[in-house]
């Protein structure tokens, strides 16, 4: 560590775990340092691959690159990474958030595997069973996060509460809203809609944790409406949801190029609009909203998109270096622990009949 990087935070970067390769994310770990990020970066990857791109740049003293002889692929099973690749770039820069070397982590890798290996060094934050991945949704009035988009095909009542939970404290993170507005996804906002596991989840979240802005049952299109700051749904759910967004994105962005580009009335027209037509593509891109926190490990994991291009790891290695300075752990660990003992004091209240149910 030299002394111009001494006291600054360090991030951790799974430079070979794109889609691309480690281009995009070296271009995007030196955009984020261009736009004025204090911080020391560890690049993990292939030296030999890596030294060439860095080396393009002046500031590569802000950059160390740390050798990891493998990468893990997107086609291979978590089991045969936790057992097989601890000499992997993914494996060996989480090790380096274990050990305390790095405030925060950013991999555009396989998610199984993240989710996996975080687990094993990391642990868990203290009361959370398992943990949850974040998408940012845009909307009108800015972006709703929501979770679980894709890390655990089902959730119990129990999980879905510290999904809640674990949203909240991130929204606050990022908006430094005192009360982020929490909504559960359903098939209907009205209270007697959907299974007894969601409307459980309801009740607890209600009686249990007071302090939170709890608005209910939400259907699909209130994602997007910006009157909710976190919705919560399974990873089933969520990613489907996720998806089905994106590809609507695409197809109406498709349209419009389509529409402006059949006649040379329209094409004259878009020269016109030139302008606004930039503003409407820069906010449909998803790399401006690229980067999902994975929430309940014991550490600052941001998932990159696989496919990000050097813009959108800016973004999530910025979104990395944010959270990193906020207290987000803490605040999740003694809120869960909160709930928990509330809702042992509504149960023993009830009664045993009502303990046992």
């Amino acid at each position: 560590m030299s002394e111009k990087t001494a006291g600054l935070l360090t991030l951790a970067v799974d430079a070979m775990g794109g889609d691309g390769g480690p281009t995009p994310v070296v271009e995007g770990v030196f955009a984020a340092l261009d736009k004025g990020l204090k911080a020391r970066v560890l690049l993990f990857g292939q030296e030999d691959r890596l030294r060439p791109l860095v080396a393009r740049r002046a500031a590569a003293g802000a950059i160390e690159i740390r050798h990891a002889p493998t990468a893990v692929s997107m086609t291979d099973k978590p089991m045969h990474v936790l057992r097989r690749g601890r000499d992997s770039s993914m494996w060996l820069a989480v090790a380096a958030l274990e050990s305390g070397e790095a405030q925060a982590l950013v991999s555009g890798g396989n998610t199984g595997a993240l989710m996996a290996v975080s687990r094993m060094q990391l642990g868990m934050i203290a009361g959370v069973d398992r943990p949850a991945l974040t998408a940012l949704w845009p909307t009108n009035s800015g972006r709703t996060v929501v979770l679980d988009v894709g890390a655990n095909v089902e959730a119990t009542e129990n999980e879905l509460v510290q999904f809640a939970i674990m949203g909240e404290a991130f929204a606050r993170a990022l908006t430094a809203k005192e009360k982020p507005r929490v909504g559960l996804l359903n098939v209907g906002a009205e209270e007697l809609k959907g299974h007894e596991l969601i409307r459980s989840a309801a009740r607890v979240l209600r009686e249990a944790d007071p302090e939170m802005a709890f608005v209910g049952f939400v259907e699909g299109n209130d994602i997007s409406s910006g009157k909710l700051d976190v919705v919560v749904t399974d990873g089933f759910t969520g990613n489907i949801a996720l998806k089905t967004a994106e590809g609507a994105a695409r197809l109406v962005g498709s349209w419009i190029k389509e529409a402006l580009n059949t006649s040379l009335n329209s094409k004259l027209a878009s020269l016109l609009m030139i302008r606004g037509l930039k503003k409407l593509k820069a906010r449909m891109d998803p790399s401006s909203m690229n980067g999902g926190l994975l929430l309940g490990v014991n550490g600052i994991v941001v998932k990159s998109h696989g496919g990000a291009d050097a813009r959108g790891v800016r973004s999530a290695v910025e979104m990395a270096a944010n959270l990193a300075q906020r207290p987000i752990l803490g605040e999740i660990a003694e809120t869960v622990s909160e709930v928990a003992n509330r809702r042992g004091d509504l149960l023993s209240a009830s009664g045993p009949k009502a303990a046992a149910e």
